[in-house]
């Protein structure tokens, strides 16, 4: 089972979170049992389950780039000033 990434762990909520810990050890025992065809269908739920967290990680991505392009436009426009 591949884990996502602890940047959107962090964004999920605690219900998806306790969804997606309940799948990985649904699929962990999976594949112990070498049922890797099943492991195969748990790992497309999760990889939906995380897609909102996905999201708001790029959202906040993009908020950082506005912000980061404001102070750079703020700083350009006191340096003309001067």
């Amino acid at each position: 089972m591949r884990h996502c990434s602890v940047q959107v762990r962090g964004l999920l909520t605690r219900d998806e979170l306790d969804r997606y810990n309940a799948l990985m050890e649904v699929g962990s025992y999976l594949e112990s049992q070498s049922r890797y065809d099943l492991s195969y269908t748990v790992q497309k739920e999760v990889d939906l389950l995380i897609q909102p967290a996905i999201e708001r990680l790029k959202d906040k991505s993009r908020a950082r780039d506005r912000m980061t392009e404001e102070y750079l436009a703020s700083l350009q426009a006191d340096a003309d000033e001067d």
